[in-house]
């Protein structure tokens, strides 16, 4: 499998995935700036889906037509569309209240919960290495949100429910491997787009926004759109096995963009366990890739 993709290819598909991480981690910094303005959530969340429908909808379905619907699970599909709304909501509820790169280094206890849940939801074979990153992770959790982190309380159980969504959310993205990523992206963003429209009338509140504020809503749409267009471009020129030891890169995108707009960086104590939060999926997604190699070469 691995051998399929070549050289330049390869290089491609980490630069675009890397672009991709950056991209989305915009987004993220741009709903923090919207939400602490006091535009609320679900506001936010309905710009971010509306927009990446639309642009979808011009650049992607002309080519594809109806194919574009074609899915091998209609429930599936709409229950990871479900989880990804709510993904998306808490999430942006998280970084109103912490800072960027501890809301970010959060959310990637996702992994290590889909470790702790593939035996029993995705029936994979229970390993000694993807328990020792869940023991891991774990404990980079904990040295986080440690008793004077000053971190509020409310934004950490938020950060630790956004973070088992996005585990039940990677898992009905693995169940919907079979059809096409365009396809379960674009479902993913009308259902989103749909329920939040109907949902409008009860959240919709006339602010005063400036200009640049309507700017930077409309730019959810965008960078949420773009990023995932990157993700899966990189997606189709290398290997999973080699891009995810890459992602952990947005906890370095997230850092600067938290410290650039926010002027806030972790302390040296928050590093230590956000840095083995990513040393614990690191690891464990680097041994999955040996081992899936030795397996080819067998």
């Amino acid at each position: 499998m691995i051998s399929v993709f070549r050289g330049r290819s390869v290089a491609g598909g980490v630069l675009l995935h890397i672009a991709g991480l950056w991209l989305l981690s915009s987004l993220d910094a741009t709903g923090k700036l919207l939400v602490l303005g006091g535009v609320p959530v679900l506001m936010v969340s309905w710009f971010r889906y509306t927009v990446h429908v639309a642009l979808m909808t011009v650049t992607v379905v002309p080519r594809r037509g109806r194919a574009i619907w074609r899915t091998t699970s209609l429930r599936g599909q709409l229950l990871r569309g479900a989880l990804m709304i709510a993904t998306t909501v808490l999430f942006f509820s998280v970084l109103g209240r912490l800072p960027l790169a501890e809301g970010t280094a959060m959310n990637f206890m996702a992994p290590v919960f889909l470790m702790a849940l593939a035996p029993w939801l995705l029936h994979e074979p229970s390993r000694l290495h993807r328990w020792l990153g869940v023991l891991a992770g774990f404990v980079g959790m904990l040295i986080v949100v440690r008793p004077g982190a000053q971190l509020d309380p409310v934004g950490v159980g938020l950060g630790l429910l956004t973070a088992l969504a996005f585990a039940f959310f990677q898992v009905a993205t693995r169940r919907l491997a079979a059809d096409d990523p365009l396809t379960t992206n674009y479902y993913g963003g009308v259902f989103g787009a749909v329920s939040l429209t109907l949902a409008l009338p009860w959240f919709w509140r006339d602010l005063p926004l400036t200009g640049w504020q309507w700017l930077l809503l409309g730019s959810t749409g965008v960078t949420g759109f773009l990023g995932h267009w990157l993700q899966i471009t990189a997606y189709s020129r290398a290997p999973a096995t080699l891009l995810a030891p890459f992602s952990y890169l947005q906890i370095v995108a997230a850092t600067t963009l938290g410290w650039l707009l926010f002027d806030q960086l972790p302390g040296r104590t928050t590093a230590l366990g956000i840095g083995l939060i990513c040393l614990a999926g690191l690891g464990v997604a680097l041994t999955e890739g040996l081992r899936a190699r030795r397996l080819e070469n067998l």
